[in-house]
């Protein structure tokens, strides 16, 4: 085992420490009468438990086990994503930290615009800017020493306005809705735009997640062999996006079943949804709509992140359900119990 591998397992040990204990008071609360206790009553609640029910037990909508595959867009979704997604504020970080090393970059797009905090510039290349960023700075690393680094930031940094560690920004009703999920024969799996070797480090420890649960956008790497030493190494570039059509195309090739369950807050989760749901039997379509400026945030159409205004017209043609944040959620963070 490399050190960095070592360094990694030992934080993400640590760093599943805290989100274990959440699970653990999680996983009881499925043979409860209650098995979403931070979800109001009402009918977005009581129609997950419906499908969660007629899809588990013998009749007509009953779906087999192997088949019970569930999908969740990660931003927005399963955590936070302002003021900036939280992957693009790892990017930052690196790219502040390396800059010594690139004086190039001061007069270069897109790095100029991250050193001259040029967050609309920054913004509009949408993942794929956020993509290339994170190809170009991590270049040349093991995904080993890359899978280290993230664990060390999610350890260290901290969100500009709750000032705890972005990895606690995580939606407190949808962890439940994940183990309820689960305890009842569902697979659960992120499909997001975020970069895949980004969020594997993290996903298991902090939503039961494991890392081949988990599809999102990817950049191209390369094996290495020194003397006896096996590497799989990064390039600067990108290899595949998983946001918009790239979702459905993402299921296909890493899944390989259409999803009867599919989760997402975004335009970018548009085609997920109709992927999942423009089908024959039992389909669920949620949309978390963020409506809660008190407690988290309030936007949709306008938005610059996380832009709902497709996705949030066609919800009703489809019979999507559009959970209400601040009307549907009793508590948001875990840290709020």
């Amino acid at each position: 085992m490399t050190p960095a591998l070592a360094l990694t397992r030992r934080a993400l040990i640590q760093l599943g420490l805290a989100a274990s204990l959440a699970f653990a008071a999680l996983l009881p609360a499925t043979a409860q009468a209650d098995p979403l206790p931070s979800w109001n009553d009402g009918k977005t609640k009581t129609a997950i438990v419906d499908f969660v029910t007629r899809t588990t037990t013998p009749g007509p909508d009953f779906i087999a086990a192997g088949d019970r595959i569930a999908t969740f867009d990660n931003d927005g979704t399963l955590w936070s994503e302002q003021p900036l997604y939280f992957q693009l504020a790892f990017v930052l970080d690196r790219v502040k930290a390396m800059a010594g090393d690139h004086p190039q970059w001061k007069n270069t797009q897109p790095f100029q615009a991250v050193l001259e905090g040029d967050s609309k510039t920054l913004l509009a290349g949408g993942e794929k800017g956020i993509m290339e960023l994170l190809a170009a700075t991590s270049s040349g690393m093991s995904v080993e020493d890359f899978a280290a680094s993230v664990v060390e930031w999610t350890r260290t940094a901290r969100h500009p306005r709750f000032d705890k560690p972005y990895t606690e920004l995580v939606f407190q009703p949808m962890l439940e809705l994940l183990a309820y999920l689960r305890a009842n024969g569902y697979q659960t799996f992120i499909v997001s735009g975020g970069g895949v070797e980004f969020m594997r480090p993290w996903t298991e420890g902090v939503y039961g997640i494991p890392p081949n649960q988990v599809v999102g956008s990817s950049g191209k790497t390369e094996f290495k062999l020194d003397g006896d030493t096996a590497e799989i190494l990064k390039l600067p570039a990108i290899e595949f996006v998983d946001d918009g059509p790239g979702k459905p195309v993402g299921i296909n090739r890493f899944i390989g079943k259409r999803p009867v369950f599919a989760a997402g807050n975004s335009d970018g989760d548009l085609e997920m949804l109709q992927w999942t749901t423009l089908n024959n039997g039992p389909r669920f379509g949620m949309i978390i709509h963020h409506t809660d400026a008190k407690r988290e945030w309030a936007y949709d159409r306008d938005s610059r992140i996380g832009k709902l205004d497709k996705a949030l017209d066609e919800a009703p043609k489809r019979g999507w359900t559009v959970v209400d944040m601040k009307d549907d959620w009793k508590v948001i963070y875990p840290f709020e119990k």
